[in-house]
């Protein structure tokens, strides 16, 4: 039986590294055993697209090119993580922390980026199309060639005299 229980655990270490979604029904997780679980699989490596990453700290994190599309990443820390092509395509990202962080070319399609912190982020050719800027702070970021990016989004959000924008776009004053 110890045997069993050894090969199991050294085949889990040796299996790619997933995270799962939040449950097995889709709902929120209520288990936080299960939340830490994602959590310590996702900074080891693991994608977790459609997850519950609520409050999820990943500061100093790299988690370039993971797909964390249609998850819950609401109030995380990613501040000064490395999240260069990352998808958060469609992902609940309000509220989030992402100051310092690398995201470029990062894919933020569709996402809610409700009230998040971006100050100082570099998000050189980030895909912007239909996501939500709603009182994010961009104050010293870098968007130069941004993609998708309108004066509309823009004008929900705040920023300063040092945000760097793609030609012609410009944000108020935080």
């Amino acid at each position: 039986m110890k045997r069993a229980a050894l090969f199991a655990c050294l085949l889990s270490l040796t299996s790619p590294a997933f995270a799962q979604p939040p449950s097995a029904t889709g709902g929120p997780i209520t288990n936080q055993a299960e939340r830490d679980s994602i959590a310590a699989r996702v900074r080891g490596g693991a994608a977790c697209s459609g997850c519950d990453l609520f409050q999820i700290d990943l500061a100093y994190q790299n988690v370039a090119g993971r797909d964390f599309s249609s998850s819950r990443i609401r109030q995380a820390n990613l501040s000064v993580a490395i999240a260069d092509r990352a998808s958060f395509q469609s992902a609940n990202a309000s509220l989030t922390n992402f100051f310092g962080a690398r995201l470029g070319r990062a894919d933020f399609r569709d996402a809610n980026l409700d009230h998040a912190t971006l100050v100082g982020a570099y998000l050189g050719y980030a895909r912007f199309d239909g996501a939500d800027l709603t009182g994010a702070d961009i104050s010293g970021a870098e968007l130069t060639g941004a993609q998708g990016l309108t004066q509309e989004q823009l004008n929900t959000a705040c920023g300063d005299g040092t945000t760097q924008l793609p030609a012609g776009l410009t944000v108020p004053t935080c």
